[in-house]
């Protein structure tokens, strides 16, 4: 697991992200996912036209890959929670890597990421 952690981080983009800043907003085009590198990430969904916090995740946690998946807009907002620093994974080098695995895995994420969105 570090060793994967650390070869991601050598070779994408991070950002930091200050208190409250917005990393994405729900409805939002997802083509990114991220993981958090230091700090705090909390998630939130508009529930009766006001934002609840769903979840805050803290540091080597994934979030977003929904629309790195799929690329279909954002079901939530994620803001910094205390400042973070993330590292940004692209839908174009999840692309790349997926390219290189099996058709199924493919198709199987595809359908896992369209269940997790109807639940």
């Amino acid at each position: 697991m570090i060793r994967w952690r650390n070869s991601v981080s050598e070779i994408l983009d991070r950002r930091n992200v200050p208190d409250g800043g917005a990393i994405f907003v729900e409805g939002d085009e997802g083509t990114n996912a991220f993981i958090i590198q230091s700090g705090k990430v909390s998630i939130y969904k508009l529930v009766d036209g006001k934002e609840e916090c769903v979840a805050t995740l803290g540091p080597t946690e994934i979030f977003g890959e929904m629309g790195l998946i799929d690329m279909k807009p954002r079901t939530a907002t994620a803001r910094s929670n205390g400042g973070c620093t993330i590292i940004t994974i692209t839908h174009q080098m999840f692309e790349s890597k997926l390219a290189k695995s099996d058709p199924f895995i493919r198709h199987l994420l595809t359908i896992m990421a369209e269940t997790i969105r109807n639940i």
